[in-house]
Parts: structure tokens; C-alpha cells; sequence
């Protein structure tokens, strides 16, 4: 009783001074600071031990799913022995209510999102009013320190109505510039453009294949607009990226879940830098992640979120938020990554002959997220892993592809003589009006990439013929890609 007594004391001064702090930019920008972040993690982690209490106390789903899991507490409490939440053994088990503190939704001040069903069917989350605010203030202070001015429009084209990340951008952003909430519709895209002219400075959101599709098809001249670029709900290659410069000034993605919270970390000048640099530098990836392609990465504050990374490599996400409608403790999305500090980050670097203060002029110290994508979203083929992000990266790569395939899909199967059999899907852009090489010139291209950018693959080619790896191409919204919903993400395993 005392330690909570303690706990809760500690949390609410500590509650104040994170709230003065987050009351503009210039204070915010002390979290960031190098010597403060021992002292955030061991706080994030004392909000962690806070949030777990009350879980345990005051919410019927996680008060019967640790005695289903066998919990029990042993000594000195330690986030690494409370069992791990998934969608399968909590989300699916429990319902929306018994999921929520006090097993009730509260009664006013909820908003329900849903998520996109990418992965199956939709689950539904509830959020709080206070943790909306939290999530708004942080969203504001990133708006703030990256883009400074005011005046901007906004555009908000992630899908609107339940979906997460749409409404969210919209009801968190709407006081600090022009706000239009357009969802993913290319046409009022273009309508809004030539509304207000190239005389505005405009930041839009969207999902990077709406964004693509976009820059690829549309009648406007976009060299004469000032765009900036916010993606999220799936990762960018480096040279989707490439491919986006030439049309916005800056393009940057930020990192979250509907299961979670939208913008848990964000991309900054430092992991853009580092991306590029192991996206050219393939042994320091591997030295550095563990793979030869670069993943995606992101900063976040150790203060809101504990980030662990099991065995199996996926990350596992505590929100230490007390004023949360349902408590997320290692709750495990199937993301594949890992975590540094900046300053293990530094060290790994100088080891390998590289300064970390060259990546960017201007440094958050806050730590490192990796992440390489859902873990569960590949495809099996000769006891490789073949992902998605891999045929993502050769076909923006490649200056033809990029601008002439709108999406694909990865279908790995056996043939009637049991011969197993990967096939990669292409779907053309909309009012194709090019010419793609041949189908044997293109397995070649997806060949070398797959040997090139997965290592796993490039070790079974001695297998298999390269005839097991087949292209078919598709026009725009048919085969796999017919009856697509635009409102969601896009669909990349057959």
C-alpha cells in the first residue's frame, strides 16, 4: 500500500511538470536533451509499474487474463515477468467493456476507433478525452518543432469516419493552421489545390500509396505548389521517398497503431540520415539491425512509452498514460524491430568509422525505434521470409516501376506437381498509358532484387530454378487488386 501510496504521489508532481513542459515547443525541446534520458526511462518505466496497479486493480479483462496466464507476483515488480498482451489471448478474448477500466465504457468524452482490418477483422479501441488531449498536445509540439511557421493548410487525406489515424490528425491538429479533412479522394485533392492556389504552403497527410498515386496521375503542375509530405500506416522505401521529393519539399512518416495510439515516434533528420546511410551501406545495416535492408526508423520519448523486444524480435508496447480508458501493457503488434538509445547508437557508429553528428545538423536525443514491418505479413518460400518492404524497395528503385506499377501482392503456393511457386502480382497505374519490360526481363529484375535485398532469399536460390519466381501484371483495380477499398491500407500478401 505505501509503495503505491509513493508511486502515485511521485507520478502526479511528475504529471505537473510534464504538463509546463509541454506547454510549447522551446520547453519541450529540454526532454530531448541528452542527460535527461536515463532519467525519462526510469520514469516511464516507474508510469509503466503505475499503469500495471491500476490494470490489475480496476480492469476486469486484465484482472482474469493474469490469472489466465498464470501471473504472480515474486519480490521486486519487473515489467519483463508480466505476461505479454496479443490481439489473440486478450483483444479477441475479452469485450470492449470488460477490456475498459471499471468494466464500462466511460460515458462521455469517448471517441471508438476502429482498426482498418488490413490483418482480418476490424477491432474496435476506446479513447479517453484525457488521452485524446495527450495525444493532441504531442502531435501539436511535433507540428510545431519541425515545421515552426504558422498559416499552413493542412490536408488531411487518411481515411475519415472510425478509422484511427484520419479523425485523430483532423480533431489534433485542427488549431494550429487551416485544416481540411478531404480522406483519401484524389479529386478533391486536386479540387482543394486549385482552390487555394500555389500561394499557400501546404502539409498533407495520407497513406504512401494514396500519396503515390497521386503524384503519378494527377492533371496539376505540382512543381508550383510548396508541399510537405506527413505518410503513416506503412512504412516508405528510400526510394519512394526519392521518388516523393520530387513533388514535395519534405516527406516524413510517423509511426503508430490503431491497437496503440497514432504517432509514437516520429521520423527526424538524424533517422532519415541514417536510413539513407544504411540503405547504402548494407554490411553496417546488418551490423547495426541485423539485416541488410534498412528498416524504418523513428525517435520517440521514453517518458510515454516502454518499448521491449522479445525473443522472436517484436516489439512489445507499454503506454504508462494513467488516464487511458483501457490499459495496453506489452502489448505485442507483430512488428519486428528493436530499440537504442542515441547514445548506444553513437557508439555503434564510431566503431565502425562513422560520426554520428554528421547525419544531422540538428539532434534529438530521444531513443531510436527500428522497425522492419509485421511480422506476420510475409510470405514463405524455401524457408525464406520474403517481405513485402523487399519488393517495395526494387520497384522504387527502379525509375520505370515506380512510375508506371500502383501496388502488388506476394503469393507464395505450390503448383500441381507440389513444386512451390512465388508469385508477385503488379498492378499499373491508373490510365497506363507505358510500356513495362517483359515478363522474363521483369523476373529477372525481381530476381536480382530479392538476391540483392534479402539475404535469407539469396541463400535458397541455389533451390530453385528461377522460373519458381513468376510475374503477372494486372490492370489498375483488377485480379487481386478488383473491389480494393481505398479507405484502408493497402492488401500486399495474396
Amino acid at each position: 500500500m505505501i509503495d503505491r501510496i509513493v508511486i502515485h504521489a511521485t507520478l502526479w508532481v511528475l504529471w505537473l511538470v510534464r504538463k509546463f513542459i509541454s506547454i510549447d515547443r522551446r520547453t519541450y525541446l529540454v526532454l530531448s536533451a541528452g542527460a535527461l534520458q536515463p532519467l525519462l526511462a526510469r520514469i516511464g518505466m516507474l508510469r509503466a509499474h503505475a499503469a500495471f496497479i491500476k490494470a490489475k486493480d480496476r480492469c476486469p479483462a486484465y484482472h482474469d487474463f493474469l490469472q489466465a496466464e498464470s501471473y504472480q507476483e515474486q519480490g521486486r515488480w519487473s515489467l519483463a515477468s508480466v505476461p505479454v498482451m496479443t490481439k489473440e489471448n486478450y483483444v479477441k478474448q475479452y469485450s470492449l467493456e470488460q477490456r475498459c477500466y471499471d468494466g464500462r465504457i466511460p460515458a462521455s468524452g469517448v471517441v471508438i476507433d476502429e482498426s482498418s482490418g488490413s490483418s482480418g477483422l476490424p477491432n474496435n479501441w476506446v479513447r479517453s478525452a484525457e488521452e485524446r488531449e495527450d495525444v493532441k498536445r504531442i502531435l501539436q509540439l511535433n507540428y510545431q518543432l519541425i515545421y515552426r511557421d504558422q498559416g499552413c493548410i493542412l490536408l488531411n487525406c487518411f481515411a475519415l469516419g472510425p478509422w484511427a489515424t484520419g479523425m485523430n490528425v483532423s480533431m489534433s491538429l485542427v488549431d494550429v493552421g487551416i485544416l481540411k479533412s478531404i480522406g483519401p479522394d484524389q479529386k478533391k485533392l486536386e479540387n482543394t489545390l486549385e482552390l487555394f492556389g500555389p500561394n499557400y504552403r501546404y502539409l498533407v497527410f495520407g497513406y504512401p500509396p494514396f500519396i503515390k498515386q497521386f503524384v503519378d496521375s494527377t492533371r496539376l503542375r505540382l512543381e508550383n505548389y510548396q508541399l510537405d509530405l506527413i505518410v503513416g500506416g506503412e512504412g516508405i522505401s528510400e526510394g519512394l521517398r526519392a521518388h516523393l521529393l520530387k513533388y514535395f519539399r519534405t516527406a516524413i512518416s510517423s509511426y503508430g497503431a490503431s491497437d496503440l495510439e497514432i504517432n509514437i515516434g516520429v521520423e527526424t533528420e538524424l533517422t532519415i540520415g541514417l536510413r539513407r546511410l544504411c540503405t547504402k551501406d548494407r554490411d553496417l545495416c546488418e551490423q547495426l539491425f541485423g539485416r541488410e535492408s534498412a528498416p524504418m526508423l523513428f525517435q520517440y520519448n521514453a517518458l510515454d512509452y516502454v518499448i521491449e523486444r522479445n525473443e522472436a524480435g517484436e516489439l512489445l508496447f507499454t503506454i504508462g498514460r494513467q488516464t487511458s480508458a483501457a490499459p495496453k501493457i506489452r502489448y505485442n503488434l507483430r512488428d519486428l524491430g528493436g530499440v537504442l538509445t542515441h547514445q548506444e547508437l553513437g557508439q555503434q557508429l564510431a566503431q565502425h568509422g562513422f560520426k554520428i553528428e554528421e547525419l544531422a545538423a540538428r539532434q534529438s536525443r530521444f531513443p531510436i525505434l527500428y522497425v522492419f514491418g509485421r511480422g506476420d505479413l510475409t510470405v514463405p518460400f524455401y524457408g525464406a521470409k520474403v517481405y513485402p518492404t523487399d519488393v517495395e524497395d526494387i520497384i522504387s528503385a527502379n525509375p520505370l516501376l515506380v512510375s508506371q506499377i500502383n501496388s502488388f501482392q506476394l503469393v507464395s503456393y505450390e503448383d500441381e506437381q507440389i513444386n512451390r511457386r512465388l508469385k508477385i502480382h503488379l498492378e499499373t497505374v491508373n490510365n497506363f498509358g507505358g510500356q513495362l519490360p517483359a515478363l522474363d526481363k521483369l523476373r529477372e529484375i525481381f530476381f536480382a532484387g530479392l538476391s540483392d535485398c534479402n539475404q535469407d532469399f539469396r541463400e535458397v536460390t541455389k533451390m530453385f530454378d528461377r522460373s519458381a519466381l513468376e510475374i503477372e501484371i494486372h490492370a489498375y483495380g483488377t485480379g487481386p487488386f478488383a473491389g480494393r477499398d481505398i479507405r484502408i491500407k493497402n492488401k500486399y500478401i495474396g
